[in-house]
């Protein structure tokens, strides 16, 4: 593939595009080239005042709507706010907290990028014309879905384990709902994306010395939340393979041109993906 850049998104004009998490990073740089393509961009935000000020600074139309996606009851509310989206994309994130748990329980991280975004993707496939994007990360590969305790209420909490959990449980989903949407005949395709490493506010909020590590790492070797939020962008417009994960094609995936990228094999597990869809539908009280 030559080298993509937002010089090669299709015209967007009349597109309707949700993006979580684009108060800022990735979110942000995501929300700024599809309006600049042309699309009606919505950013859904838990800190509406910092989306705001994004939108301010974006050439085309654009929308603030509040979503916590740590909290069902937001997440429904923000779904019964939408008419009709030709795209969502399932950007918003939280990495390496600590220990801590959303408005309904869960651990924040599961609870956040993967339990909130599966809840108001399904919530809002009915209104859905096009595609759902997904952003994981190659920190799946470190992740283990633990089915029994997706939560962390029985065993020592890892923030780091917990985020590979979360990131292969969004992978997972990506996966398992193109393999539903194909199944029903279904217009609408499934695709992931990773953005390698790219420089965001996300590093910043671990409350430990890995932040200060994090932040030396962001402005001396990490690309640009721009570069970063490319695969994303190309994922979310491009002629792609439904159900494909796509990602930089770079050393280990971790910077470069968006390309077909690898993944482990624990998220091609069919067996755990529906075991997953199951436990999460019960979790989000949508059974």
């Amino acid at each position: 593939m030559s080298k993509w850049t937002t010089a090669n998104l299709p015209d967007q004009t009349g597109r309707t595009i949700i993006v979580t998490g684009a108060n800022s990073g990735l979110g942000a740089a995501t929300a700024r080239a599809l309006s600049e393509a042309g699309a009606r961009v919505i950013l859904a935000c838990r800190d509406t005042a910092k989306a705001e000020r994004v939108a301010a600074g974006l050439r085309g139309a654009t929308e603030v709507r509040e979503l916590d996606l740590a909290n069902l009851n937001s997440v429904r509310a923000f779904a019964d706010s939408i008419e009709r989206v030709d795209v969502l994309i399932n950007n918003a994130g939280v990495m390496a907290l600590p220990l801590r748990r959303t408005a309904d329980g869960f651990e924040m991280q599961f609870g956040t990028n993967h339990l909130g975004h599966f809840a108001l993707t399904n919530l809002l496939l009915d209104r859905l014309t096009d595609r759902v994007v997904t952003v994981s990360s190659v920190a799946h590969r470190i992740g283990r879905i633990d089915l029994a305790d997706p939560n962390w209420e029985q065993r020592r909490y890892d923030r780091w384990l917990a985020y590979g959990q979360s990131k292969l449980a969004n992978l997972m989903f990506a996966f398992e709902l193109q393999r539903r949407l194909a199944g029903e005949g279904a217009a609408v395709i499934s695709v992931a994306a990773h953005p390698g490493y790219a420089a965001t506010e996300l590093m910043s909020h671990t409350e430990s010395i890995q932040d200060a590590i994090m932040w030396l790492g962001n402005r001396t070797l990490a690309p640009t939340a721009a570069e970063g939020a490319l695969p994303t962008l190309f994922a979310a417009t491009a002629d792609v393979v439904p159900g494909a994960f796509y990602g930089p094609d770079g050393f280990l995936g971790l910077r470069g041109n968006p390309a077909l990228a690898g993944s482990a094999r624990s998220a091609k597990d069919r067996k755990v993906a529906t075991e997953l869809w199951e436990l999460s539908e019960k979790l989000c009280g949508l059974i």
